[in-house]
């Protein structure tokens, strides 16, 4: 049975938990294979994890909310009191409505950012992997994947660059007089290091980017794409001390850099696009250092981003179709065990009456006739099955009616 449970979605997210706040309830890779596993053990049927620097979320069927809550709170480093404070919780058609929202980049902090479908598909593909996917929730992540595709293609809510890495190139650009020249420096080597270093190539036509990370093989691969330095970590600070922007976009758990670390005499911007935060506060104590973290880029919209808003019910419109076409087949798998065994029933007649006309006709074409005969049991299923879709809430009924009339018994629902 699909809904033995029920499907709901838990989760905070920029609107009401802060970076640090966010930071307690990241997930990185080994949590979430942690959590799929411990998952049944918990009375949790089917599970996907999204977690970003934007935000957390479990979508699952599940006895209730609260079960969702604690794997969560079992696997990272808040606490259930913390976590509902900023929490929402939503059940069955809400909790369907959030994930079309997140999906879509409606939810997005920048309106129009789609990164976060491809956080819900690598989710959906580790859940599958754990045999934490029911025929509900595949078909559910589907319909959204659909609908990103279609609001993608059939609106410009996603025109031009809208990610908090192009955010901050933008910011760069604007505040540092004579960008080419300067030398930055990109600290940290996760999906928004690499975006950031894109948009830095693509945007600045700086020849002066260096890349460090703690695995210098991955700083290699990237670097060489993009033509870009390499240097070790153990150059840091002085790489730091000669640079004029520095990016962290590492995927530690507590800050990378500190004061104690910054030896500069000179003008220094700092990006921290980390969650949780790789920056301490303290290097603020240093009058030649700003810092700005990706929540304060998040809100710097532009008149671009104003004009998205005008496609937004358009992209609702389209959800609503999809939104629709779901319920459809959510409804079609509620009678479809029904209307399986009536197809049994007519196939048994079937079966029978052509015994009798094989007995008594000469020359009998047995082949045609059961061709004939099955374009007509698929037309009677299919009227059927049409009418238990248009039942306006009289599916119940119209489903005993039709067990009453070809003695249907015994059907699991």
């Amino acid at each position: 049975m699909i809904r033995e449970q029920q499907f709901y979605a838990i989760g905070l997210s920029y609107k009401k938990a802060d970076a640090t706040t966010r930071g307690h309830f990241a997930i990185d890779e080994n949590a979430q294979i942690a959590i799929l596993k411990n998952a049944k053990n918990a009375g949790v049927t089917a599970l996907t994890v999204i977690s970003t620097c934007n935000r957390t979320e479990l979508y699952g069927f599940a006895p209730d909310a609260t079960t969702l809550v604690k794997i969560l709170c079992e696997h990272t480093h808040g606490t259930i009191e913390e976590f509902l404070e900023v929490a929402y919780l939503y059940k069955e058609d809400d909790a369907i409505a959030h994930l079309f929202k997140v999906g879509t980049g409606l939810d997005s902090q920048i309106l129009g950012d789609f990164e976060i479908i491809g956080q819900l598909k690598i989710g959906f593909k580790r859940a599958k992997k754990y045999e934490l996917i029911n025929p509900f929730m595949e078909r559910l992540i589907n319909c959204v994947i659909q609908a990103s595709k279609r609001i993608k293609n059939e609106t410009e809510i996603s025109s031009g660059a809208t990610s908090v890495s192009f955010a901050a190139v933008q910011y760069i650009m604007a505040r540092v007089p004579y960008i080419s020249e300067k030398k930055i420096l990109l600290f940290g080597t996760g999906k928004i290091g690499r975006n950031t270093c894109e948009n830095l190539v693509k945007h600045t036509k700086n020849e002066h980017i260096t890349l460090i990370n703690r695995t210098k093989e991955k700083a290699e691969k990237i670097a060489g794409k993009f033509n870009l330095l390499v240097k070790d970590y153990a150059n840091i600070e002085s790489e730091i001390a000669t640079s004029d922007v520095l990016i962290v976009a590492t995927g530690a758990q507590k800050p990378t850099v500190s004061k104690a670390i910054l030896h500069t005499k000179k003008p220094l911007l700092i990006l921290d696009l980390s969650i949780p935060k790789n920056v301490s506060e303290d290097v603020q104590e240093i009058e030649s250092v700003t810092l700005i973290h990706l929540d304060q880029l998040s809100k710097m919209t532009d008149a671009t981003l104003k004009r998205r808003q005008g496609y937004i019910p358009q992209a609702q419109t389209i959800i609503s179709e999809i939104i629709d076409e779901f319920d459809i087949y959510l409804q079609t798998r509620k009678f479809a065990p029904t209307i399986k065994a009536l197809k049994s029933k007519l196939q048994e007649v079937h079966s029978s009456e052509l015994d009798n006309v094989r007995k008594k006709t000469p020359d009998f074409n047995e082949a045609s006739a059961t061709a004939m005969s099955e374009k007509i049991i698929q037309k009677i299923t299919n009227q059927f099955a049409h009418h238990l879709r248009n039942a306006n809430g009289n599916t119940e009924e119209s489903l005993a009616l039709i067990k009453s009339i070809f003695q249907l018994d015994n059907i699991d629902e």
